[in-house]
């Protein structure tokens, strides 16, 4: 059986990076860590998602524009996760489950990210119909989420969260 309070600490140092040194990721890092996210689970395992890796220049300026901030401008490498709406799961009452499973995803990506020495962050507030156009996706698919990933240049913020007894009924 696996040490529970490891998996607790990569949680609690998990962190929103706002600032990231100039450093390449390794490749087996990326490797590992997309590996990780290649077995998330998802809804009847249909895994209706794409991952598009952002490392060249030409891309990186592309993605910059669907999101002007200093901050994000200084990740050597982002990752776009994107939900293949015609893959995704659709319960009998109509929900659509991409959303939960691209989060799922996304999340093993981020966690994996902590474990290799990485640093990441959840980008939503972006421009998708833009990145979709630079991106040339087709109409099935929607970006979802951006992720900076690199080594940080900046510390963690301390964590506010809800008490344990606020959130457990």
């Amino acid at each position: 059986m696996m040490d529970s309070k490891n998996f607790l600490e990569l949680v609690r140092n998990r962190y929103s990076c706002r600032a990231y040194k100039p450093l390449d990721v390794e490749k087996e890092k990326q490797d590992y860590i997309m590996e990780c996210v290649r077995l998330a689970p998802s809804a009847v395992n249909y895994q209706p998602w794409k991952f598009h890796i952002i490392r060249s220049d030409e891309d990186k300026a592309k993605i910059r524009e669907c999101y002007d901030r200093e901050w994000f401008k200084t990740a050597p490498m982002y990752v776009i996760a994107s939900i293949q709406h015609d893959e995704e799961w659709v319960r009998a009452d109509g929900k659509r489950h991409g959303n939960i499973d691209i989060a799922i995803a996304v999340e093993h990506l981020c966690l994996a990210a902590t474990e290799q020495g990485l640093a990441s962050c959840w980008v939503c507030n972006f421009d998708a119909e833009r990145c979709k156009a630079l991106f040339r996706m087709p109409d099935n698919e929607e970006p979802a989420v951006f992720i900076p990933l690199g080594y940080a240049a900046d510390e963690p913020r301390e964590k506010r969260r809800k008490e344990i007894d606020t959130i457990f009924v």
